[in-house]
């Protein structure tokens, strides 16, 4: 749980994060809140007072949490190639396991032409980042040799991006989480990457 948010502001971004998941940004209603956080509507809106509120809030922490992530990655994983694997095999682990059952960003992309605009902006700014991670680890490849040439990399970290959220969405739709696994092996592949 973020620790800028109070335990109960906490719970109930935790909860929305569930139900967005399961059912997008039109799935869920401060209604299904309450009955799984064991709260009022009115407590829901003392901290959030419109839904756009709410889910500004958790997108923002979600991009929190990834950024955090992603630079665990770039310390922790000195090979950019590597990087590029352990981010696809965290995925798939998540998508495997149904702990993280989708990207809450790509879940929340295929809405944005009807989200408010504040909850669009955010989630514009997850993609933004997320290609910066991902041009930043191609281009270091190219440089130390660990991926294929090929593209521009901001062009090849745009088409792995599309490859992974759309490698969750088939997997979802399928029912199949092996459905990610062939589609991200067959994109580090054409990158360079072993897998």
């Amino acid at each position: 749980m973020d620790e800028l948010l109070s335990t109960q502001a906490g719970r109930i971004v935790d909860c929305a994060q569930k139900l967005i998941a399961a059912g997008g940004y039109n799935g869920f209603s401060y209604a299904d809140i309450s009955e799984r956080v064991g709260i009022t509507k009115a407590s829901i809106h003392h901290y959030f007072p419109k839904k756009s509120d709410l889910v500004k809030v958790l997108v923002q922490r979600y991009r929190r949490v990834a950024a955090g992530g992603l630079a665990t990655l770039t310390e922790k994983v000195p090979s950019p190639a590597a990087r590029l694997g352990a981010y696809a095999n965290w995925w798939s682990t998540c998508i495997g396991d149904g702990s993280v059952p989708i990207c809450i960003c790509a879940m929340l992309a295929a809405e944005v032409p009807a989200l408010p605009a504040d909850v669009a902006a955010e989630v514009r700014l997850y993609f933004v980042d997320l290609a910066g991670w991902l041009e930043a680890a191609i281009a270091a490849g190219r440089t130390d040799r660990s991926l294929a040439s090929g593209l521009d990399p901001a062009i090849e970290a745009e088409a792995f991006m599309a490859t992974v959220h759309g490698a969750m969405l088939s997997a979802r739709v399928s029912g199949n989480p092996q459905l990610f696994d062939s589609s991200i092996r067959a994109a580090l592949a054409r990158l360079g990457v072993p897998r």
